[in-house]
C-alpha cells in the first residue's frame, strides 16, 4: 500500500468536532509532513476528511483542496471546533493523536 493511501486511510479516522496536524500524520506514517500535505492537496474524495488536518500551531491551510481557508473554516466550525482567532484552531480542546493498531505499536517499537 502506498504512503497517500496510509495517510488518506488515517485522515478518516480523525473523529468529527476534532483535529491533528500534517506533523501528526507524518509522525505515525514515519514520512514527513511535507509528504502528508501533498497527499491531502491532491486528494479529490470529499469522504476524505483533509479538512480535519492542520498546521502545527493550528492554522488552517489555504490550499485546502475543496475551497481554500474559507471552506476548511466552515466544515471545521459545524463540526463544533473551537477557534482561537480567525483562522486558527484551538489545539488544546480540538487535538487528537493517531493511534494506530497495537501491531503497528510493536512494529514501530521493534518489539517482538
Amino acid at each position: 500500500m502506498g504512503i497517500f493511501i496510509k495517510i488518506k486511510n488515517l485522515v478518516k479516522k480523525i473523529p468529527k468536532g476534532r483535529v491533528t496536524t500534517y506533523g501528526e500524520i507524518a509522525r505515525a506514517l514515519k514520512t514527513n509532513p511535507q509528504v502528508v500535505g501533498w497527499a491531502l492537496h491532491g486528494n479529490k474524495n470529499p469522504a476524505v476528511p483533509c479538512h480535519r488536518v492542520v498546521f502545527k500551531n493550528g492554522s488552517l491551510a489555504s490550499g485546502y483542496v475543496f475551497g481554500g481557508k474559507k471552506a476548511q473554516k466552515e466544515k471545521l466550525k459545524k463540526e463544533g471546533v473551537r477557534f482561537l482567532n480567525q483562522n486558527r484552531v484551538d489545539l488544546l480542546v480540538n487535538f487528537w493523536t493517531p493511534i494506530l493498531s497495537q501491531g503497528d505499536f510493536f512494529r514501530r517499537r521493534k518489539i517482538r
